[in-house]
């Protein structure tokens, strides 16, 4: 793991393998952000000039490297667009965009804009994240080290403590990435449940972890009928957070489809691949529980990690089966590929017995979240207007695109079925990732705040990194979850 410090020392005197600076871009042209005046004057006041005759332009997440030839103590210069007035997420995505480029490289110092505490944890944070690799599979040696160590100049009052809370939520990220990375060879539901005991022992979180014979005993049918196609069997752990000056509790729900195929309503091929991924909502529950841990939070947390394989075989569930949920009520299951709200339904039921204040369940639900919505932004619903806007608002302090989407109440007629309570698919195309939060809401109880976050597309980056995102798996939603807690905590 990449670690971070702070220094703030002139950055032209800083002892490190490169140093990152940020240039604006203006009517004006270049221009050097805050933190990199005193280099302008190393280089004879010419920087701008020669970046420019480099095609440099200035514009956000914009790179060009530099060999500084003893003009400074650092032998390479990186310097990084920043636009024309960067906000926070700016620079976040400019360190973790110019860090990810040095790979190989031991050291780097971050010369960006700093002069707040705000700002410094958001270029530590970036950074951090921005140095993420996932290498345990590979044997050839090819791939470059990430960058270990990170000094963030800054001189900010606060500096050092949100440096720290950068670290904490840097790692919480990491380690969801490392389990939406991790092939479903190698993470199926008992695994992941005994990674979650192991971490859960090393931050003095409680667990609880049900097995396929307490689940079936318990009346998760969900749960019970996605995994039962499957050779490992479902798992559901709760993980507890307390703190003595705590007021208000938090329940997070997680789907945690560790490798879903569809069960009998098979995916086609093309679009199986990454489902690994599928368990990026009890991976982002996950991490946020170890970050709220690592941050001592005064509030209560608990977070629900609703595990399954969803595989077909001689026992897997099939269309038209009649399901009993946790919470009582019958589910038709018409199309056993809509598995996650089977799954988030027990979760969602099981979390409202801890009478918390607030309940978001997080999933990659739906692919209809990515029609509507692309890969790069979240879909929010909620049984409160309130409540929907309160998470809309965390996301977007965190840097992770949200968005409020409603819940429109005529979509609960297309749930209706024959033989059962409600049907887990409604017949029609159209709407599809709002009657899925429809479906959820069934089984929020009455007087119960509830919101529910489909993330399929913000999950699993296809393409290639940008920012501090990598390719693969993102982490995403941890961070908004994390500040979700925090926001409680200080009410």
């Amino acid at each position: 793991m990449t670690t971070v410090r702070l220094n703030s020392a002139d950055p032209v005197s800083i002892d490190t393998d490169a140093l990152i600076v940020g240039f604006r871009s203006g009517q004006d042209g270049l221009s050097p952000a805050a933190g990199a005046e005193t280099l302008d004057t190393a280089f004879g006041g010419g920087l701008a000039t020669s970046l420019a005759a480099l095609g440099f332009g200035g514009k956000p997440g914009e790179l060009a490297k530099l060999p500084t030839f003893g003009s400074i103590a650092a032998p390479v210069l990186v310097a990084v667009g920043l636009g024309d007035s960067p906000d926070l997420e700016g620079l976040r995505r400019a360190a973790g965009a110019a860090v990810r480029s040095l790979a190989g490289t031991a050291r780097a110092a971050l010369a960006l804009p700093a002069g707040t505490a705000e700002e410094a944890e958001a270029v530590a944070l970036g950074g951090l994240l921005g140095a993420y690799a996932f290498d345990r599979y590979r044997t050839n040696g090819e791939r470059k080290e990430p960058v270990a160590e990170l000094t963030v100049v800054s001189g900010a009052e606060g500096a050092e403590q949100v440096a720290e809370r950068a670290a904490v939520l840097a790692e919480a990220v990491t380690l969801v990435r490392d389990l939406v990375n991790t092939p479903p060879s190698d993470l199926n539901p008992a695994k992941f449940a005994e990674i979650a005991e192991r971490a859960a022992a090393e931050t003095g979180l409680g667990v609880e972890i049900l097995d396929e014979k307490q689940l079936k005993d318990g009346g998760y049918g969900g749960l019970i009928g996605v995994g039962q196609g499957s050779a490992n069997p479902p798992r559901l752990v709760r993980l507890s957070y307390t703190h003595p000056e705590a007021s208000k509790t938090l329940a997070f729900v997680g789907k945690g489809i560790t490798f879903d195929s569809g069960g009998l309503s098979l995916k086609p091929s093309a679009s199986m691949d990454w489902m690994k991924s599928d368990m990026s909502g009890a991976g982002a529950v996950f991490g946020a529980l170890v970050g709220i841990a690592r941050l001592g939070l005064p509030v209560n947390a608990v977070g629900y990690l609703c595990l399954a394989e969803n595989l077909p075989s001689g026992t897997a569930q099939r269309p038209s089966d009649v399901i009993r949920s946790y919470s009582g009520k019958t589910v038709e299951v018409l199309d056993t590929d809509a598995e996650g709200r089977l799954v988030l339904m027990d979760g969602i039921a099981r979390a409202a017995q801890d009478s918390p204040d607030l309940i978001v369940d997080v999933a990659t639900l739906t692919g209809a979240q990515i029609v509507a919505l692309g890969w790069r932004t979240a879909a929010v619903m909620a049984n409160d207007d309130a409540v929907r806007e309160l998470v809309v608002e965390a996301a977007g302090a965190a840097g992770e695109g949200a968005w409020g989407m409603p819940l429109p109440e005529e979509l609960r007629k297309g749930l209706d079925s024959p033989v059962a309570d409600i049907a887990n698919l409604q017949p029609e195309r159209w709407g599809g990732m709002l009657a899925a939060g429809v479906f959820l809401k069934e089984f929020v109880p009455d007087g119960v705040r509830w919101a529910h976050i489909d993330m399929a597309g913000p999950a699993f980056n296809k393409g290639e990194p940008y920012g501090y995102v990598p390719k693969g798996g993102t982490g995403a939603i941890t961070r908004t979850l994390i500040g979700l807690a925090e926001r409680h905590a200080s009410i």
